[in-house]
């Protein structure tokens, strides 16, 4: 699943559409994920919603939701793409849209991985993204609004089973500061 719905009213435009090496951070998210080969993939949108339809190439079979209560945070986008998965999906792996970096290997990794109810990927003991969640506790997402699974996570350490993935996490692209240090990093 990949969170996508949010207005980043930082960029001026979608932050999601913004280029990295020639394509939108939104596309490399897509990508990873069906590179990965976990799926079905569920997308969801929210803000400017058309214009990232309209922005990116579907992988086939992606499922396409939209969050109209995006405004209200993260925790929203994420029931929404919960609810939108299959009743025989047992896990979900949530990615972000602003992670374009994200590798398809740490997808497969935590999808896969035995262990609680919550996997997240473990960079060198670094805990970072994806996470995958366990229908089992879907019930207890969502409850605080721009948290996502983070206070889920906080509040019962004890469900986490951190997953070892090579390379680095995932940078977050919040500012154009953070899209332009990735372009500067890619020349060098």
């Amino acid at each position: 699943m990949i969170l996508a719905a949010g207005s980043a009213e930082r960029f001026g435009t979608p932050k999601q559409l913004a280029l990295l090496n020639g394509r939108p951070l939104l596309q490399h998210v897509l990508d990873a994920a069906a590179q990965s080969r976990v799926g079905p993939i569920v997308l969801v949108l929210g803000a400017s919603a058309d214009a990232m339809r309209a922005g990116v190439t579907l992988p086939p079979g992606t499922t396409v939701v939209v969050n109209d209560a995006f405004a209200t945070g993260q925790s929203s986008s994420l029931r929404v793409g919960l609810a939108a998965l299959p009743a025989d999906v047992r896990r979900a792996v949530i990615l972000l849209a602003d992670e374009p970096l994200v590798d398809p290997d740490a997808i497969r990794a935590v999808a896969t991985a035995s262990g609680g109810p919550i996997l997240r990927c473990s960079y060198a003991g670094r805990p970072g993204h994806p996470i995958a969640l366990d229908r089992s506790i879907w019930d207890q997402l969502g409850g605080e609004a721009d948290e996502g699974a983070r206070a889920l996570i906080a509040r019962s350490p004890e469900l986490v089973t951190d997953v070892p993935v090579s390379g680095s996490p995932p940078r977050d692209v919040d500012t154009p500061a953070d899209l332009e240090s990735l372009h500067a990093s890619d020349e060098g």
